[in-house]
């Protein structure tokens, strides 16, 4: 008879019903990355238990089922507090500005690097916040101030050393075809979202490695997916992963973990304001020859808007699945690699690194409607033909 239905399987799918309940029951108010995680560990046990042909097989993979989820889950435990340090750049808005409260909730002594030190964001810091946190003047394309603000931690946490550096800071630019974004869109791009994570890191890694402590880059799922009106954009995103991958195994030896958060569709004010769109859409046109200007016709440009009001309205309100990430990075003990915060940017990444690329590129024209208005040579007969 099947051991579904001997005594033997009955056994293990009772004890994989119980052991599976207990787990998610104890890490219910985990991150989202370990709640996945043990669904699937889970799962991978009940699997194999339905297949084990003896009551000996079966108790073998149990014996290793619950040896690997032990190991597992030691690693999933949060170290505590104890006045670690952590530095955040970009905290003025958006990612950076609600995990500065966050952290400072929790405890830990932060350092909120803003790009406006009298800004709005960095007053509202000031005032809500407790006085662990400080507010630090922090251009990460600007050397000296990265200098200063070295000095400023270094003298606060002394021979504690800095526990965490959160690569925040970043700019995203207008959104259009990869053609008709500037040079200088790209050269910002590089700037803030690359070479200043890249600056910063360097500045304060000696401060990291007396720690032992933690680089956590905040680069995007725009990093390691093809996604079109992002050129600039995800260019930068994706040096900036590939930069965190190799640090994750340079700095393995000097006991410095890293993890590299690619957050999917959040609401946050990196889209900028309608001010902003303008004197972007005008850069864009003024720096057009006039064959392309032509070719692709104003108002296809101004139709882009379209896309930075979808990025405003559609993506997720609740940025809490960041700040859990971002959290689990900076104080489990075993962090991950790689975590991919909000719906289904894990599949997404996964999808465009494992299918073929024409299947790729059907999914993703077929899933991106805000690409489907067509530049004016292609939209208009006569010109199409002139074009053609």
């Amino acid at each position: 008879m099947g051991t579904f239905f001997s005594e033997q399987g009955w056994l293990c799918l009772t004890v994989t019903a119980v052991l599976g309940a207990t787990i998610l029951c104890r890490f219910k108010k985990s991150q989202g990355q370990v709640g996945r995680k043990v669904v699937c560990l889970a799962g991978l046990w009940g699997g194999a238990c339905l297949l084990s042909l003896s009551l000996f097989w079966g108790s073998i993979l149990f014996s290793l089922s619950c040896f690997l989820l032990y190991t597992y889950f030691s690693g999933q435990e949060l170290l505590p507090v104890d006045q670690k340090a952590v530095l955040i750049t970009g905290s003025d808005s958006g990612i950076g500005h609600a995990l500065s409260k966050y952290l400072d909730e929790l405890g830990f002594t932060v350092f909120a690097g803003v790009l406006d030190g009298n800004g709005s964001g960095a007053e509202e810091l000031r005032r809500t916040c407790s006085k662990r946190l400080s507010v630090l003047q922090l251009d990460v394309t600007n050397p000296q101030q990265i200098k200063d603000a070295h000095s400023k931690v270094k003298e606060e946490v002394q021979n504690r050393g800095l526990w965490a550096l959160v690569s925040n800071a970043g700019v995203l630019g207008l959104p259009t075809d990869g053609e008709l974004i500037p040079m200088t869109d790209y050269k910002r791009c590089m700037a803030v979202n690359f070479f200043g994570a890249v600056e910063v890191t360097k500045a304060f890694l000696p401060l990291l490695r007396k720690s032992k402590g933690r680089l956590v880059s905040i680069s995007s799922m725009g990093g390691g997916v093809p996604m079109i009106k992002m050129a600039a954009y995800s260019s930068s995103k994706a040096a900036l992963t590939m930069f965190s991958a190799v640090m994750r195994q340079e700095l393995s030896k000097w006991g410095v973990k890293v993890s590299v958060i690619q957050p999917g569709g959040f609401q946050t004010n990196i889209a900028g304001t309608s001010d902003m769109w303008d004197k972007l859409e005008k850069n864009i046109l003024d720096h057009l020859t006039p064959d392309v200007q032509k070719d692709y016709g104003q108002d296809y440009i101004h139709k882009e808007r379209s896309f930075l009001k979808l990025i405003k309205t559609s993506g997720e309100a609740d940025i809490s699945p960041v700040l859990l990430d971002i959290q689990h990075a900076i104080s489990a003990k075993s962090p991950f690699a790689l975590y991919a915060p909000g719906k289904m940017s894990y599949l997404w990444l996964c999808f465009a690194s494992c299918s073929p690329t024409g299947i790729f590129d059907y999914v993703s024209k077929k899933c991106h409607s805000y690409g489907r208005h067509m530049p004016r040579a292609l939209s208009t007969p006569n010109l199409k033909n002139e074009t053609m």
